[in-house]
């Protein structure tokens, strides 16, 4: 049987509130709004990534850095401070504990952890 290639279609975000959930992810990163209904929004970043924001009954956030969990990295452009502040100022909050001096892990309204860093993925990490 010849084998299928797969791509990554989008993210899904569980959370209670998909709209709040959306508006955040569309505030901080830019983008379109792709759907809303009652059950889920769903969005594209500016660079191209589908991020669907699902509702969940009875939703509890994860906890960080205990539960094991995919997150978002975000680059920078070069301003760690000012990225911060910018992301505090569209809904998201400081995690207490901070790991790395080269990223600040942040955690979107809905709890999921997020990070941003200065740290650039080209190909060659791990070198």
């Amino acid at each position: 049987m010849p084998r299928t290639h797969l791509a990554v279609a989008g993210t899904s975000i569980d959370c209670a509130d998909p709209g709040e959930l959306a508006q955040f992810y569309l505030a901080l990163l830019g983008g379109e709004l792709l759907w809303e209904n009652s059950e889920s929004v769903g969005l594209r970043t500016q660079s191209g990534l589908n991020i669907v924001a699902q509702t969940v009954e009875n939703y509890i956030p994860p906890v960080w850095p205990s539960t094991s969990i995919v997150h978002f990295d975000v680059d920078t452009g070069g301003d760690l401070a000012g990225a911060v502040a910018y992301a505090v100022e569209c809904g998201a909050r400081e995690a207490a504990e901070q790991p790395d001096h080269r990223w600040r892990v942040l955690l979107d309204p809905a709890g999921h952890p997020f990070c941003i860093t200065t740290e650039v993925y080209d190909g060659r990490e791990g070198q």
